[in-house]
């Protein structure tokens, strides 16, 4: 009785008539709205542009001075550039209405972009590692003011990149994944500016390879991050800073709540979260009534705008057996029989 799942197809229309009004879906970006989508892909497009130009210089000069801290820097470069073309790609995939199997549409497509992106960096961390502590041993020449110089371009770069990118919509793994490429990028162009300097003034020709070794700890820092909260959304665990044991307890403590089980919390991708619980009230109560009620706290106090709530009175009325008897995951009670 007053279950809150409709039939498939009522459901269907239920979707499409909450997406398009707005309140249906917990989009904490813009990424519903055609105008910022295109606004982010004209800002990635901008920074793609400018690290694209200035890798295939970055690439030529170091290579002619023989710095490892200027070559780590355009691999690293390159990544970003990678980045940069996933997240154009995903931005375009998660656009996608759903349909067929994909009840979700393609919106995911954001979360393995973002998974690339992590991964690639910790691939690039172990090589720069090893090519770093291999120059600290045995050093070679490396011109240090043709690295000095270079750098501060790169700088310049980095920052007009790294100011695109933040005026797209950074509550997106997928866009900020490509935005910690970009500034742990300049965080690097900053490190070898430094080497460069004292290659040049001092001859100390092995601070090439320690900016080389600054640059892959930032890069493992970030690529750690960036696999960490992705692997959270494909193991659909519940958004971070969420708990779902403190939400049950906040539902089963609403009027004429009796029990709340088989509560799962998940993200869908990024700023988009969802919920389904089974709940039982009370003999007699209104379970429309509840619904609306726990969906609206679910919505104001937990930002939860994707739930699916079964209400059911806790014990079975004639010709209905509606109750469960077999509870799965935890169980929160009112202590209200």
């Amino acid at each position: 009785m007053g279950t809150g799942k409709p039939a498939s197809a009522e459901l269907a229309r239920s979707h499409d008539e909450r997406s398009s009004s707005g309140h249906g879906h917990g989009h904490g970006h813009g990424h519903g709205h055609g105008m910022s989508v295109d606004a982010d892909r004209r800002w990635l497009a901008a920074a793609l542009a400018l690290i694209g130009t200035f890798m295939v210089a970055e690439v030529t000069v170091g290579l002619i001075a023989g710095s490892l801290a200027l070559i780590s820097d355009a691999g690293h470069m390159l990544t970003d550039a990678a980045s940069i073309v996933l997240a154009l790609v995903a931005i375009r995939l998660a656009a996608r209405p759903a349909r067929g199997g994909y009840t979700y549409g393609l919106k995911r497509a954001e979360i393995l972009s973002a998974q690339a992106n992590g991964i690639s960096l910790l691939v690039l961390t172990v090589w720069f590692t090893y090519e770093g502590i291999k120059r600290l041993i045995t050093p070679p020449e490396v011109e240090g003011l043709l690295v000095f110089i270079t750098a501060l371009v790169g700088i310049a770069v980095n920052v007009a990149a790294t100011w695109c990118i933040s005026r797209a919509n950074r509550s997106s793994l997928n866009v900020e994944g490509a935005f910690q490429h970009i500034l742990n990028d300049l965080y690097a162009f900053i490190a070898t500016t430094v080497a460069g300097a004292v290659v040049w003034l001092t001859g100390f020709t092995r601070a090439d390879a320690i900016a080389a070794l600054v640059v892959a700890a930032l890069m493992a820092k970030a690529g750690w991050s960036l696999v960490r909260e992705s692997g959270r959304i494909f193991l659909e665990a519940a958004p971070a800073g969420t708990d779902p044991d403190q939400v049950g307890r906040q539902l089963v403590a609403r009027p004429d709540v009796v029990e709340v089980h088989d509560l799962h919390i998940w993200q869908i991708t990024s700023g988009e979260s969802a919920l389904s619980a089974h709940v039982l009230v009370q003999p007699g109560a209104d379970c429309h009534a509840v619904r609306g009620d726990l969906e609206r706290v679910l919505r104001d106090e937990h930002h939860l705008r994707h739930t699916t709530l079964q209400v059911d009175h806790s014990r079975p009325e004639p010709g209905t057996g509606t109750h469960c008897d077999d509870p799965h995951g935890t169980v929160h009670r009112s202590g209200r029989a």
